[in-house]
């Protein structure tokens, strides 16, 4: 069986825009991921990613402004030459606008990287957007934040990196109805009929993933039933999504605050399931917020 390639994803963009999330997204996948890594080193360690291809064989790196504008002007260059030498490279950028990087910094108060005494926030992002020009136009994925969560963050990128792998990938994510369905998941299954943790005195402030919540929980036939059923119903339908060439399924796990049952049955699919039908992701939504 031929040997899997090598890949690289470098991920770039405005400071604030969200490239440590897109990461630890990457992260989950199960890329081995450096932040902030200065431009020039990157030929460099491409070499050892190159010389080790078992314990680098997926591997992402965030790439700031803060390196010099020549070496930033390379990064294009370098790619191309790292593919034509058998790695498979992409690259990722993050960007917003101007306002809701603002709203960021100001709410976090953390300092720009390229602001000073004479270069006000507004006038660092719009010299980040001058030196980051050239590598946006050469991304193969741009993902503009200014209007969506670390978790819709997250997913966007698994959906970019989920259509270049051979594998599909599936994430189980639970949540709570009160606060909406979330919007781009395929399937949704509604827990709200199993009994609830939530008004048993001592279960109220635990989450489907403790033990006495399961315990609790698993006293109760229909658990076991739901379970039983989903994961029938999964088991049959994944691989048609597989053979259909599809790329990414969200499964949905509702319950009315998103912190007992949906997690427990999250829980006990993702064991049902393994790894079997492809790569496997857990968001819960509610204990993330």
């Amino acid at each position: 069986m031929p040997s899997r390639q090598q890949s690289l994803a470098l991920v770039t963009g405005l400071s604030g825009a969200g490239k440590s999330t897109a990461l630890r997204a990457l992260e989950d996948l199960g890329c081995y991921c450096v932040d902030n890594l200065p431009a020039a080193l990157l030929p460099e360690f491409a070499q050892q990613i190159k010389s080790n291809p078992e314990r680098y064989s997926r591997v992402a790196l965030g790439v700031d402004a803060r390196s010099p504008g020549h070496d930033l002007e390379e990064i294009p260059v370098w790619l191309d030459a790292l593919t034509q030498a058998g790695l498979k490279c992409q690259l990722m950028f993050l960007t917003a606008d101007a306002n809701a990087i603002i709203k960021r910094f100001s709410e976090t108060r953390r300092r720009h990287p390229l602001t000073s005494d004479l270069h006000s926030l507004p006038q660092a992002i719009e010299r980040e957007q001058q030196l980051l020009h050239g590598l946006r136009r050469k991304a193969d994925w741009v993902i503009d934040t200014s209007d969506i969560n670390i978790h819709q963050l997250k997913r966007q990128v698994w959906k970019c990196v989920g259509t270049e792998n051979e594998t599909m990938t599936i994430v189980l994510e639970s949540f709570a109805f009160k606060r909406g369905v979330p919007q781009d998941v395929d399937f949704v299954f509604d827990a709200r009929v199993l009994p609830n943790p939530h008004w048993e005195e001592g279960l109220r402030e635990l989450t489907g993933l403790e033990l006495p919540v399961r315990t609790w929980l698993e006293q109760d036939s229909a658990v076991d039933a739901m379970v039983t059923d989903i994961l029938a119903f999964l088991k049959t339908w994944l691989p048609e999504f597989q053979r259909s060439q599809r790329s990414y399924v969200t499964v949905g796990i509702g319950c009315t605050g998103g912190r007992h049952r949906s997690v427990y049955l999250v829980d006990r699919l993702a064991r049902g399931l393994g790894n079997v039908f492809g790569h496997l992701l857990i968001h819960h939504r509610e204990l993330q917020a």
